[in-house]
């Protein structure tokens, strides 16, 4: 990806672009039976909706500097958010910053530990366009089993995923681009490529064969992962106690809590199926028969499912990633897929996992 510092192009495609001073807002808050997950930890429960703040210049910069020293924002949307301002505040925690809203001195440093432009151009490469897509997902588990594979709606969603985007965002920087052309320059997040492009799933499940460890270096290990219940995010930390990753996530129900406690990783399956039981009575779901879905980024459980010793729970991915953090799950923990994906490549059978809060 080449870099580019044309800011004045970017922030036509802004509503707002406030300075850092004004910016006070954000202190606001597989494939067998074996390795299928339980289904009532999968499906969303609305929460209400908040009206979407304005894009914002600065919350863009900061949001890709945060994801680039792993305090993730989520999906990188340009607005000030609950996902933005917890690990804004995590950032400035574990840096001995004053926590609060976005400042120069956060930004300053965030810049020391990121680094480089927080924007960059992609040149659309001829695989993204290649699909398979499918345009439309169906809402029941009889008709999504009849697909063939859970692949991405189109190209603008898998450029996105590719750079941790929501697809508003990639539209907003691209005004009048054609995304299903091959050849075409767009303007992107700034973030080592991959999401949970396809590609970049198959090398990690090549990399997990085999393996029984945490493919992360040993530095990057993580010794233990903290679900926090109550602000709803997930921690990854290494044996000297220094925080790896700062997750955001959806984290059970009131109806359907998620563990208490302390549980283990038993294994972690990429590109995993998934098999909805009638069972758990998902009252969306119509079903009177298991049903039993194929892989893809839009599969109920994303990309890849870290499964819990705690019986049918594990940590997964979604094909809704905006609405990570923001609405409840039936039980397990959802990430974005990206996210999944670091933390499947930091932990390995055995890993505690503790539930807080």
């Amino acid at each position: 990806m080449r870099l580019t510092r044309a800011w004045l192009a970017i922030a036509a495609a802004f509503l707002i672009s406030a300075p850092i001073a004004k910016n006070a807002s954000a202190a606001r808050h597989h494939n067998h039976a074996a390795a299928t997950p339980r289904s009532h930890g999968m499906a969303a429960q609305k929460a209400p909706q908040k009206k979407a703040p304005a894009l914002d210049q600065n919350v863009l910069q900061a949001e890709v500097l945060l994801d680039r020293a792993g305090f993730s924002p989520g999906t990188i949307d340009g607005r000030d958010g609950d996902n933005f301002a917890k690990a804004l505040h995590a950032f400035q925690q574990v840096n001995g910053l004053p926590v609060g809203p976005l400042d120069q001195a956060t930004l300053d440093r965030l810049t020391q530990v990121g680094g480089g432009p927080a924007v960059g151009e992609y040149t659309i490469q001829p695989q993204d366009v290649a699909g398979p897509f499918v345009p439309e997902i169906p809402k029941q588990f009889v008709e999504m089993a009849r697909l063939p594979q859970l692949a991405y709606h189109s190209p603008r969603q898998l450029i996105a995923a590719k750079f941790h985007m929501s697809e508003g965002l990639l539209a907003a920087l691209n005004p009048g681009k054609n995304f299903t052309e091959a050849g075409t320059v767009l303007s992107v997040a700034n973030v080592p490529q991959g999401g949970d492009d396809p590609a970049v799933v198959a090398q990690a499940l090549h990399e997990h064969r085999g393996r029984t460890g945490s493919s992360a270096p040993p530095e990057q290990t993580a010794a233990r992962v903290v679900v926090n219940k109550q602000n709803r995010s997930v921690q990854v930390f290494s044996a000297d106690n220094r925080l790896l990753a700062f997750l955001p996530a959806s984290i059970g129900s009131a109806e359907k809590p998620a563990p208490s406690g302390t549980v283990q990783v038993t294994r972690v399956d990429y590109d995993p199926t998934y098999t909805y039981d009638p069972a758990y009575h998902f009252k969306e779901q119509k079903i009177q028969r298991k049903a039993t879905v194929r892989p893809g980024p839009n599969n109920p459980v994303g990309v890849v499912w870290i499964a819990l010793s705690a019986k049918g729970y594990g940590i997964h991915g979604t094909p809704d990633p905006d609405a990570v953090g923001k609405t409840q799950s039936h039980g397990c923990i959802r990430l974005t897929n990206w996210d999944a994906l670091t933390l499947a490549r930091l932990v390995k059978k055995g890993t505690p996992v503790d539930f807080i809060g």
